[in-house]
């Protein structure tokens, strides 16, 4: 006899099961469920068996070969587009010369074939439909038959006012090969939609078979689950595989069960499976081949495919584990949670119900993830980087994502508390800002709107208003992505200490909740951006910059600084050049080279270029010099060095040395920081800053743009000198950097063996900083990325490349041990 196994289908309600493999692949009991099918039909004495296939075809055509080790003879019918359930069969008619068996190779069943076979013939039907009956139809055909069996009608996926009956069709049928000349070639055609009805008008007997036994449609992960329990139960007349080491716990050759673990009926646990000490595989738990469950292991009604790690006390309930999964220590996975192949969690994670992490995922230390990950290559529980929390928008970043962060933010501030929050021009960045208030409101927060604006104005507002926080939005990668900052009161970012409360909020989702009629409104202040223009005009010299009447070139992104910025230079006196092109990149992505050429080529006193948050600015002068990064930060400390007398200047460990020459010259000193934010800003604005630095102020010259430069147009006026003239002044100095691929759990390693190698010449304030007899050379982890950066400063920039090459070898070469 003959049969044809439907085996085309992908799976989409079975993600991420089936997210590397076609659904008759996926294993049931650790065999694939078109395995259980093709010993079925073998029981059945249906020696020559047909697959039609579409979705990932090798995979079965791999596994099942020709058919010679299931012993049967194969073949495969493989659809170029999708062709319906009739339309597949069609495919193979050439194979189909008699009468024939249609199953699918995606349900799970033990039907006895060889009585529908009998049944078929002894009613001489066209077509035979297997029936069955289930407590809830919906998800099915419905049909009703008469006294003999005869169908008199079809309804496909009723609604509850629609069912008439309990008995469904189970996709397994019995035709007669002339039938299929009613199907149109290389067309889509359905059974149950096209062709039954299309027969019964023409008056061919279709009979139903109404069968005993288990048959289940396995399309959802529930019902995946379910299939392994009725298994176990007993409930089917498949038999789970093994020898019972005790009634009801099935175990393969090979495996390796320690004389303290504990198991408990019913359970299978498949070949070379080990299981440590004091390790609990709880009732309906399915263990496949070469998994290893580690000391104290507590494992119920969990589904666990093969090669699966399982580390020290890690808890299961009622979870399904794809191939090759790694869970370390302490983690947790719960009810109808899935993880796909391949994928890794780290100790003391947490996967909620429900949740779907699709394979080759990495969920990092301490992680409490509550929705399923699907895009993301990882989840750390380090949910700030360098500047706040950024991420793709709509990816890491979602609304969702953006209420529970403003709910944890409002969850670790004042109840009665006031807090801003603000977003740039980006419609992207202003609905994120809108979740963000939802949040803080939920937590009963007080909020303020100050509407759209960028950093340094958010900062202003911060702090001129006097409220406990902020909240700011900005756009980055041409909208692709948005990073939200956090402010203290002062309007710098805020600690260490306060990103770890909230991430630890945000994971867990301990927000504090108020009454409904304690959410406060949502206020907004007028003008926010108004008033910081007013104010900085005030504090400038007006007179003097009128008289000096530069000639600007800028550059910057207009749909956040809008007209504001060309309308305060022109109030100064300036000649603004406005740019055409609309730059929209950060400080550390811009080369220059065509403002530079604008600057030149317009005849300009300067050029400036300010990023799009308006936290960076580049500067070019008449000569066509780039001012930016550390000649930037030499030139701010220069000015403050000569009108601050004496004066402490703050900046970072990556910066130049020339800085301290330039201190010692104008009795003034140098104070040096880590490079993360938060660190650098608490020493600018400490108390000792405030009463060395009493003309202009770091804080404003080193994360304003704006503020900074009319800061520097007001010392260019005020000294009557140009900016190349003032350029002049800061001694030349030679630097070279470069970023290295570097795996986190690499990191340490470099950073110990950088240590042991040049332990008299290192610094640690931040990173490893190794003096040279004619340099220094810094090799800093990055806390956003895989990677190392190494800053090097030398007498020549050869010197300084050389360093920087040499500790990008050492990095290479450390991070490989």
């Amino acid at each position: 006899m003959k049969a044809i196994i439907m085996a085309g289908g992908e799976g989409s309600r079975l993600r991420p099961l089936t997210c590397d493999r076609p659904k008759p692949m996926v294993p049931v009991m650790d065999r694939p469920i078109m395995q259980h099918i093709v010993e079925l039909l073998y029981r059945h004495n249906f020696a020559h068996v047909g697959a039609t296939l579409m979705y990932l075809p090798e995979d079965i055509k791999d596994f099942f070969g020709d058919g010679s080790d299931f012993g049967i003879k194969m073949q495969y019918f493989v659809e170029e587009s999708p062709l319906g359930t009739a339309g597949s069969v069609k495919n193979a008619q050439e194979f189909l010369d008699d009468t024939f068996l249609v199953i699918s190779g995606d349900a799970l069943t033990d039907f006895d074939l060889s009585a529908i076979m009998d049944f078929h013939k002894t009613k001489k039907a066209a077509v035979t439909i297997v029936l069955t009956r289930v407590p809830n139809p919906l998800e099915y055909g419905v049909v009703i038959t008469d006294a003999d069996g005869c169908i008199k009608q079809f309804l496909e996926k009723p609604s509850w006012g629609e069912v008439f009956s309990d008995t469904v069709n189970t996709g397994i049928y019995v035709i007669e090969p002339e039938i299929l000349n009613f199907i149109p070639p290389a067309t889509s055609f359905d059974f149950s939609k096209d062709l039954f009805p299309l027969l019964l008008r023409q008056g061919y007997p279709i009979f139903g078979c109404v069968m005993p036994g288990y048959w289940c449609d396995i399309g959802n992960l529930s019902q995946y689950q379910q299939a392994h329990y009725d298994i176990l139960a007993g409930r089917t007349g498949i038999v789970p595989g093994g020898a019972q080491l005790a009634p009801g716990i099935w175990v393969g050759k090979g495996a390796e069960i320690h004389e303290e673990a504990r198991l408990e009926s019913p359970a299978f646990i498949g070949q070379d499976v080990k299981i440590g000490k004091d390790a609990c595989v709880g009732s309906f738990s399915v263990i496949g081949a070469n998994s290893i469950l580690d000391e104290g292991v507590s494992l119920k009604r969990s589904i666990i495919w093969n090669n699966v790690y399982l580390g020290k006390k890690v808890t299961l309930r009622g979870a399904s584990v794809c191939n090759r999964v790694k869970i370390k220590s302490h983690a947790a996975v719960y009810e109808e949670a899935v993880i796909g192949d391949d994928t890794v969690l780290d100790s003391y994670t947490a996967v909620k119900p429900g949740v779907k992490i699709w394979p080759h995922k990495t969920v990092g230390k301490g992680t409490i993830l509550k929705e399923s990950l699907i895009w993301a290559e990882n989840v750390k529980k380090n949910l700030f980087g360098a500047n706040g929390v950024s991420g793709t928008i709509n990816v890491d970043i979602t609304p969702e994502v953006a209420v529970r962060l403003g709910a944890a933010f409002g969850s670790c501030s004042k109840k009665e508390g006031q807090v801003t929050v603000t977003a740039d021009g980006y419609p992207c960045a202003q609905m994120i800002k809108n979740a963000l208030a939802v949040g803080l409101l939920s937590t009963g927060c007080h909020v303020l709107d100050l509407g759209k604006t960028v950093t340094p104005v958010s900062r202003y507002g911060v702090r001129t208003l006097g409220v406990h926080g902020g909240m700011h939005v900005s756009t980055m990668d041409h909208g692709e992505k948005v990073c939200i900052t956090f402010f203290d009161r002062k309007g710098a970012n805020i600690s260490k200490s306060e990103e770890r409360k909230i991430e630890n909020a945000f994971f867990r989702e301990d927000f504090r909740r108020v009454t409904g009629t304690q959410v406060p409104n949502l206020n907004i202040y007028p003008d926010i951006v108004s008033a910081y223009y007013e104010d900085l005009i005030k504090s400038v010299d007006v007179d003097q910059l009128k008289s000096f009447r530069l000639r600007i070139f800028v550059d910057y992104d207009p749909v956040n600084f809008g007209a504001y910025l060309p309308g305060m230079l022109e109030k100064l006196g300036c000649e603004v050049i406005l740019s055409e092109r609309i730059q929209n990149e950060t400080l550390l992505k811009y080369d220059g080279k065509w403002q530079r050429d604008q600057v030149l080529h317009l005849k300009c006193d300067l050029g400036v270029v300010i990023s799009s948050d308006g936290e960076y600015l580049v500067l070019i002068d008449s000569n066509g010099t780039i001012i930016q990064e550390d000649l930037f930060t030499a030139l701010v400390s220069l000015i403050l060095l000569k009108t601050n007398t004496p004066c402490t200047v703050v900046i970072p460990v990556t910066a130049s040395q020339v800085i301290e020459q330039m201190a010692r010259q104008y009795q003034g000193t140098v104070i040096r920081t880590k490079t993360a934010r938060q660190f650098f800003m608490e020493k600018v604005l400490s108390e000792q800053m405030s009463n060395s630095q009493t003309g202009y102020q770091q804080f404003s010259m080193q994360f304003d743009a704006i503020h900074a430069f009319v800061n520097i147009l007001e010392y260019l006026a005020k000294e009557k000198t140009t900016l190349s003239v003032l350029i002049g002044a800061v001694p030349e100095f030679y630097v070279s950097r470069r970023e290295i691929e570097c795996p986190w759990d690499a990191k340490g390693t470099v950073m110990r063996r950088l240590i042991e190698e040049h332990e008299r010449e290192t610094e640690l304030l931040d990173g490893v900083k190794v003096r040279h007899e004619n340099g220094w050379a810094l090799v800093l982890p990055d806390s956003d990325e895989p990677v190392c950066r190494i800053f090097s400063e030398g007498t020549s920039m050869e010197v300084a490349e050389e360093l920087t090459a040499m500790y990008a070898d050492k990095v290479n070469n450390y991070r490989k041990e």
